[in-house]
């Protein structure tokens, strides 16, 4: 079909990539952030201070330092003339040390005098006004001009320091997708990209529906500029360029860099998975691994019975972070780095919430159950000038170790005790969660959900999922999440994940429906949420009766759907037994071609009640669990969890209380069960099976109890 989207490119393969990641495959790492040249002082104060920090790095653990990828001015702080040599001791000295390095290119930041000369790089933003300068990321990559000044920065850093023995890995940029990009030329290339997947004006117009408002072109000329666009098909298109554009400069990166460092050098890039302009497996697939941020609020926040609000850079709640983790090893489905992760705190200084005593290590630990081959730490000293001065890092202002470091020298030691029974070790799912770029962006365009001051939500989608993932998470299922890219044929989903959950899929294709039913009639537990099959891969609303595909097999329907303005009870039997809030999709299950499915859940309200909030039909050897709405907590997690039947993850835990998770991981050393309590208040667990620490050697027989202490972490085996 015209215009249809294309799925991302398949991850990198082979020996060549294989061979990259060696040093990563032995178990999980500490890392740091690390800036010599940020610390106060003369040159000779930090070059005195740098065996000191090594010194106490390698006394926590620590074995990997990310260094140089926020300095172009002193790589080159005039025009042309570079300052190569300042890294140098740094290198030598962590090599000496036996820390990796990983390497960055400084393209996210540029210096003041490349701003200067040229101020028709700046970003300009929807309104026509530039991003000044000041801040970071200011800059339009895209520029072929902007990319002469960053190869050649890159060449020269690259080329000074690539093959250093101490450098294992390159970081291209650091966090791109930050701005929409509307120069000039940007939206003229945007023209040439529609006019190339369309072929000619009229297949566009009947695609996008370009009769409404007139809005018909008969040239390509004449495709508006995407400031004053109202048409989501449209922006749905902007949006696949705009990531496309970000793939494009992480990738061009990726083919400088590659002949300037040794074979087994892996490159990477730091994702901020909230970037407007970032589809991370599109991005992922020109990486050797993934990378990126897995930010999160500590103290309260980490209690397992709070619910935070979400939509943020950081995760505010403990199935956020989770969720974070499991999404970062989607990128490329297989392990990830955290290349940035809280210290002391994160942010400005409202956010400072130093973690209580044990949360350090439970975040660590949740990251490698989830896949992580490296946990860094942003950063090893608190800065003391710049935007960042309260956010915290493994040494505070005074550059004492203090808490912090004792707490992460701890974690250091039960990494290395824990590294032979993890390597190679693989993260097991329970359930699949699907996410997909398109409908985040169409609901980003159009929100369905309530935000501040009656204006929708932007970040309608991310929370649809959260909900869906959140109650997976809390019926004690194990998260895999796949983004719609990723989507194999039905009978691989099925062996992958014998529970798929689907939430907000409002813009998808009909093969991508298709699989959907085809992976239930071969034995799959499909759970859809609100809006999924609505809109088709155009940003078009299909002229079928919803969800399309999906609805003649799930034996459900709608016509009529409804944003929630307050919360409406929703009752099983005529009992109250929860709430919905946000949206309702009006399910009907009378009146279809087929057998109508088992009514779950309905609503007590005047008009509502005529509609049924949760159904259930079998479909082949398998099922479709249709939730038209966005339960409470509670509720939905009953749900998921009957739609799931019994957990997978049985080992030593099949009970377990409300604040405790466990996770496991599958390697050539036996199963691994990494078990938290996520509560100020201890818990007692009964053990199944026998199990020994891999930590300290402890044995704990079946059928013994086991208290957890408040903020605990237990790193269990087969015994």
């Amino acid at each position: 079909m015209a215009g249809s989207h294309e799925p991302g490119a398949p991850a990198e393969g082979g020996a060549a990539a294989s061979d990259r990641l060696k040093s990563w495959q032995g178990g999980p790492r500490l890392g740091t952030a690390y800036y010599n040249e940020y610390l106060p002082g003369g040159a000779d104060d930090r070059a005195a201070r740098l065996e000191t920090d090594l010194r106490l790095m390698t006394d926590a653990g620590i074995t990997c330092i990310r260094v140089g990828e926020s300095v172009w001015s002193t790589w080159e702080p005039r025009d042309g003339e570079f300052d190569l040599e300042w890294l140098t001791p740094v290198l030598d000295a962590a090599h000496a040390h036996g820390i990796d390095v990983i390497l960055g290119t400084p393209t996210y930041a540029v210096p003041p005098w490349l701003a200067r000369a040229h101020p028709e790089l700046a970003v300009v933003r929807k309104d026509g006004t530039s991003v000044p300068w000041g801040g970071r990321q200011e800059i339009d990559y895209t520029s072929e001009l902007f990319r002469g000044y960053a190869e050649r920065v890159i060449r020269a850093v690259v080329g000074r320091h690539g093959r250093h023995p101490a450098v294992i890995g390159v970081q291209l940029d650091n966090e791109a997708g930050l701005h929409l990009i509307h120069n000039e030329h940007v939206v003229t290339r945007f023209r040439d990209w529609i006019a190339d997947r369309y072929g000619d004006v009229d297949t566009l117009n009947r695609a996008w529906g370009l009769t409404y408002w007139s809005h018909r072109i008969s040239d390509w000329e004449e495709l508006w500029a995407p400031a004053g666009n109202t048409t989501p098909a449209y922006d749905l298109a902007w949006r696949r360029f705009q990531a496309e554009l970000t793939a494009d400069f992480i990738g061009w990166q990726a083919d400088l860099v590659r002949p300037l460092v040794a074979d087994d050098t892996f490159l990477t890039t730091c994702i901020a998975y909230q970037r407007p302009a970032m589809d991370d497996v599109a991005v992922g697939a020109r990486l050797d691994i993934a990378s990126g941020n897995a930010y999160y609020l500590a103290q309260d926040a980490l209690d397992l019975e709070r619910e935070g609000a979400g939509g943020q850079w950081y995760a505010d709640d403990v199935p956020q972070l989770v969720l974070m983790a499991d999404r970062m090893r989607a990128t490329r489905q297989g392990p990830f780095l955290v290349t940035e992760t809280g210290a002391a705190s994160i942010g400005p200084a409202s956010l400072t919430r130093p973690p209580y005593d044990g949360q350090l290590a439970q975040a660590a630990w949740l990251l490698v159950a989830r896949g992580a081959r490296l946990v860094s730490y942003w950063h090893w000293h608190t800065l003391h000038s710049g935007a960042e001065v309260h956010w915290g890092g493994i040494l505070g202002h005074d550059l004492e170790p203090g808490r912090i470091h004792a707490e992460v020298a701890a974690i250091g030691r039960q990494f290395a005790a824990a590294a032979p029974w993890l390597t190679d070790a693989e993260p097991d799912a329970d359930v699949g969660l699907m996410y997909a770029h398109d409908s985040e962006w169409m609901m980003s365009f159009e929100p369905p959900l309530p935000g501040a001051a009656g204006v929708g939500d932007r970040g309608s989608y991310a929370r649809i999922v959260g909900a869906f993932g959140r109650a997976a998470i809390d019926a004690g299922l194990q998260v895999g999440f796949l983004n719609d890219r990723q989507l194999p044929d039905a009978g691989e989903l099925v062996r992958r994940y014998p529970v798929l959950v689907v939430p907000g899929l409002i813009a998808a294709s009909d093969p991508t429906l298709e699989t959907l039913v085809e992976y239930a009639r071969r034995g799959g537990r499909l759970v859809i949420g609100p809006r999924t099959g609505y809109g088709d891969d155009e940003g078009r609303m299909r002229a079928a009766r919803a969800p399309a595909i999906l609805g003649a097999a799930a034996g459900v329907g709608y016509r009529e759907f409804t944003a929630l303005a307050e919360p409406v009870e929703v009752v099983r039997d005529g009992v109250v037994v929860g709430q919905a809030a946000g949206w309702i999709d009006g399910l009907e299950v009378d009146g279809l071609e087929v057998d109508g499915a088992e009514v779950l859940l309905g609503y007590r309200h005047p008009l509502f009640g005529r509609w049924v909030a949760v159904t259930r039909r079998d479909v082949g050897a398998g099922s479709i669990t249709t939730v038209g709405t966005l339960l409470d907590r509670a509720t939905l997690a009953d749900v998921v969890k009957d739609a799931a039947g019994p957990a997978s993850l049985a080992g030593p835990l099949p009970e377990r209380a409300a604040t405790v998770t466990a996770h496991s991981l599958a390697g050539a050393q036996g199963c691994v069960w990494v078990v938290h309590n996520w509560s100020p208040e201890p818990r007692t667990v009964s053990l199944a099976g026998d199990v020994a620490s891999v930590l300290d050697d402890a044995v704990h027989r079946a059928g013994t109890e086991v208290e957890l202490a408040p903020w605990d972490v237990r790193v269990w085996r087969e015994a």
